[in-house]
């Protein structure tokens, strides 16, 4: 069974390497704490965690899929690992078909650019909405009231989770602060 080519194995490999290494980090370099009292490790470790477990998942399934494309084997209770019904399963994706939109992928760069920009200056709110209404236009369909229910809902989500949950002293706009 060769699993050089098979990108779901590859992937879980990556993803498994840097949940450890994250981990080791983490261990190594930071005080973890208490439950109570959470130190500077925690949260590496905890993402260290959850990319093994994600490296593990994949991993597991690339081996499946593997499993499955033998000859003369027959479906079995674990075909859930590889995305279901062995009969109905699509052919694996070639990435040498896709094809890249080199405005999409300017859109999202220069949206991250954008918000890096402006939210020193301008704040989370407008920063966010600049960000947002970027990344939107990577698209193929831009749809103008379908991008502002997005942006509302989100910049309101950013607000709710960043600013009044966690208390993080972020500027809203300028020189306007929540908390």
């Amino acid at each position: 069974m060769d699993l050089r080519g098979n990108k779901d194995f590859l992937a879980g490999l990556v993803f498994l390497a840097f949940g450890v290494a994250a981990m080791r980090i983490a261990d190594n370099d930071y005080p973890m704490g208490t439950a109570m009292r959470m130190g500077p490790g925690n949260f590496p470790l905890w993402l260290g965690w959850i990319l093994a477990g994600f490296g593990v998942y994949l991993a597991a399934r690339g081996v499946w899929q593997m499993v499955r494309r033998m000859p003369g084997r027959k479906a079995e209770a674990l075909d859930f690992v590889a995305g279901g019904d062995p009969a109905r399963t699509p052919a694996a994706w070639n990435w040498r078909d896709a094809a890249w939109s080199g405005r999409a992928v300017a859109c999202i760069v220069a949206s991250m650019l954008v918000f890096g920009f402006l939210m020193p200056r301008l704040g989370l709110v407008p920063a966010l909405v600049a960000m947002l209404f970027i990344a939107a236009f990577g698209g193929r369909e831009f749809r103008w009231r379908e991008v502002l229910v997005l942006t509302v809902v989100m910049t309101a989500l950013a607000v709710g989770v960043f600013v009044v949950l966690l208390k993080l002293p972020f500027q809203l706009f300028p020189g306007f602060y929540l908390v």
